[in-house]
């Protein structure tokens, strides 16, 4: 018979962080003390809750916390152990935890993406689950005809209700329409507003995917640049006023990509008053506004009472799974209705099945409980990734600590080569995005490093690595 480990854990209740939090550092750090070696057994919850005499679901938070993070594993009808791959390398391993690449072919094993979530920690299970029973009870024959062009009704009104009670917006269901993902709300977007020749204002650095949409329409693009207080709309105020007839301005205003800042208070109330005085529409792209570690999230543009001219577009892939292409796009019901016919060139429906399947997880609370751990999973990694950084390039790059998102945005002290500096990356197995990929016409000097999908171990070997090469 196993026999658990003796759980020697002081809580304090006058800490800042987390009862639950203050459980999972006390595991690991036995874990990472050698007091607990892969394999070893935790006692289950109730026993937990019983020794340090605290609700059990406050037991749960903890262990589902270790359990995302790669430090414990559970075992069905055996209980909970510490995982046999560690997001650390274990005491005394003579390889310290890493694999050493061959330096004739190096092995990309650490990935700074754009901010991309975690999938091990998708709701996958309950999405199957979910997806099986709806196939089984609506029927074969019902599912597999053609559907609303829109979206499933239902879940259309399921994203007007989360749109209008949490951001504050104002929307009836005519005027939301459901994707394949926000690159396809995108190119909708573009294609429904934009003629051939229309001028779009756009932020440098910015979102590249976007202006290919833009520019696909027959779109020209103009390059508006960034700075702290996110667009400078002092920039766009002077290109309106030399009588550039600008129709949309495209924006990420929440966590400006790449940069990770918000667009100032100020800066808001300007780009609105521009828009209704000079009539173009503002294309806000609020691709991650679920992740949020601050007081509270700022509100998007299009919740104003004086926004005029408006295309609000999000995506549930950041919620749930990259893989879960499911995107929209709010605007005027005149909008949206183009929307549709440009969409039936490509694509006749969405995936009405998984939209149901999904809206099933979001009345049973799934997404919610999903939401609340994996909000807490990446404020947990990104202290760990902001004390990295501190400690390991102190002197060597800017940054800000991010309020949300799931990247941080570095720039060099110093001019750098990043085709060298990408290239030297490469070789010691690590991979960084080009500022290219950000940039309207030469390279800014910076990076953007995604965190949430890496583990511990990971964020420190890649910021180790950079540190060397700067």
């Amino acid at each position: 018979m196993l026999r658990p480990w003796d759980l020697q854990i002081n809580i304090n209740v006058h800490c800042e962080r987390a009862i639950y939090v203050q459980i999972a550092d006390a595991v690991i750090d036995a874990i990472k003390s050698g007091k607990l070696q892969s394999g070893d057994a935790l006692p289950g919850s109730r026993q937990l809750a019983t020794q340090l005499k605290l609700n059990r679901n406050t037991i749960i938070d903890a262990l589902d916390l270790l359990l995302a993070e790669g430090w414990l594993e559970a075992r069905e009808r055996r209980g909970t152990f510490v995982s046999g791959r560690l997001p650390f390398p274990e005491p005394h391993a003579d390889t310290g935890g890493i694999s050493v690449a061959s330096p004739a072919q190096p092995k990309i094993d650490i990935i700074f993406d754009d901010g991309v979530p975690d999938t091990r920690i998708a709701p996958i299970a309950e999405l199957a689950a979910a997806y099986r029973q709806i196939f089984s009870r609506k029927g074969r024959w019902q599912m597999m005809g053609y559907s609303n062009a829109s979206g499933d009704p239902d879940f259309k009104e399921a994203i007007v209700r989360m749109l209008n009670y949490k951001r504050g917006m104002r929307l009836s269901a005519p005027e939301v329409f459901v994707t394949r993902g926000s690159q396809m709300a995108m190119y909708l977007a573009a294609h429904s507003l934009l003629k051939p020749g229309d001028l779009v204002a756009v932020e440098n650095p910015g979102y590249k995917p976007a202006w290919q949409a833009f520019q696909h329409a027959g779109a020209r693009l103009l390059a508006v640049g960034v700075d702290a207080e996110g667009l400078k709309t002092d920039e766009l105020k002077i290109l309106l006023e030399a009588n550039h007839p600008i129709k949309a301005v495209y924006t990420t205003p929440h966590h400006q990509f790449p940069t990770t800042v918000t667009l100032s208070l100020q800066r808001r109330q300007e780009l609105i008053t521009l828009s209704n005085k000079y009539g173009f529409t503002i294309i806000e792209d609020d691709y991650d506004n679920e992740f949020h570690f601050g007081q509270q999230p700022v509100l998007p543009l299009s919740s104003s009472e004086n926004a005029a001219h408006f295309i609000y577009i999000g995506t549930m892939s950041k919620i749930v799974a990259p893989a879960l292409r499911i995107g929209y796009l709010a605007s005027s019901a005149g909008l949206i209705s183009r929307a549709a016919e440009h969409r039936k060139i490509i694509d006749a429906q969405g995936d009405n099945m998984m939209e149901q399947a999904v809206l099933q997880l979001i009345n049973e609370g799934h997404i919610k409980r999903h939401l609340r751990k994996a909000t807490q999973l990446y404020e947990r990694k990104r202290d760990l990734f902001d004390n990295l950084i501190r400690h390991h390039l102190d002197g060597k790059v800017k940054f800000r600590k991010p309020d949300g998102g799931l990247a941080f945005w570095l720039e060099p002290n110093e001019q750098t080569d990043f085709t060298r500096l990408t290239a030297s990356l490469n070789a010691k197995g690590v991979q960084i995005l080009h500022p290219e990929s950000f940039s309207f016409a030469d390279p800014v000097n910076g990076m953007r490093l995604g965190y949430a999908s890496l583990n511990e171990a990971e964020l420190e070997r890649g910021i180790k690595t950079i540190a060397g090469l700067l």
